[in-house]
């Protein structure tokens, strides 16, 4: 995978992608990457990229002629159709099942605005994706772009090392995780439940189940509400809701 970010900031990239997954993923070459400060592409004399809006009102709108022309620069020299990714509180929030589907693609292009807001002809003609990590505002959008590539590089094969990690991660598969122990099997009285002991991979297997739909069940009902539960999960829930 190879992702272009375009952003006015580009040294706020270096420190997040040269270090830990990030990192480990380049040396695999798993993926590569390359930060476009868009205002080099501005036709403006006086390198501006951004400009009042129509109709009036408070800050200032992106301009589409630097952002069209960065885009169709990185096409040509990247000869792949992009998905092109737009950072914005409007955009569909970002899940799981989001990072999976773009850890599908080979070509990835992350673009970051700041001031008010977009040219509207950038999300009509450009834009193949509109993204959000919150109902929040930022002042930019590098660092919902650092949160999304983290969640899609991570899933690159041969990233995280054991093939397995990923799919028992939270959201997976629809639940928030099971609880983890490690060693000591006694810490100041609390103790390690005794099933992780026991060496059956079934019971194993069917406590985490349990704990994860516990879990989810007690903070993130919503996500209950989405899944079709098996029989056995509807009994434990039944349980739960008669405690």
């Amino acid at each position: 995978m190879h992702i272009d970010i375009l952003t006015l900031f580009p040294e706020m990239f270096s420190g997040v992608l040269n270090t830990s997954i990030m990192k480990k993923a380049q040396d695999l070459d798993a993926f590569s990457y390359e930060t476009v400060n868009f205002r080099d592409y501005t036709e403006s004399k006086h390198l501006k990229v951004d400009d009042t809006p129509y109709g009036g009102g408070a800050g200032m709108v992106l301009s589409p002629q630097p952002i069209f022309d960065a885009v169709d620069a990185i096409k040509d020299k990247q000869g792949k159709k992009p998905r092109v990714i737009l950072m914005c509180p409007q955009g569909e929030p970002h899940s799981q099942a989001k990072a999976e589907e773009l850890a599908q693609e080979d070509h990835l292009i992350f673009l970051c605005g700041h001031y008010e807001g977009y040219d509207e002809r950038i999300r009509e003609h450009v834009v193949t994706d509109e993204i959000s990590i919150g109902d929040y505002v930022l002042t930019g959008g590098e660092l919902g772009a650092m949160v999304v590539m983290d969640s899609v590089v991570r899933l690159l094969p041969g990233v995280l090392g054991n093939a397995s990690s990923a799919p028992e991660d939270s959201f997976s598969n629809g639940l928030l995780e099971h609880p983890h122990y490690t060693r000591p099997r006694d810490f100041r009285g609390m103790h390690v439940p005794e099933v992780l002991f026991s060496g059956n991979h079934a019971k194993i297997d069917e406590w985490r189940h349990k704990q994860s739909l516990k879990r989810t069940y007690e903070r993130r009902k919503d996500l209950i509400e989405q899944r079709s539960l098996t029989e056995q999960e509807k009994q434990w829930i039944n349980e739960w809701q008669n405690d």
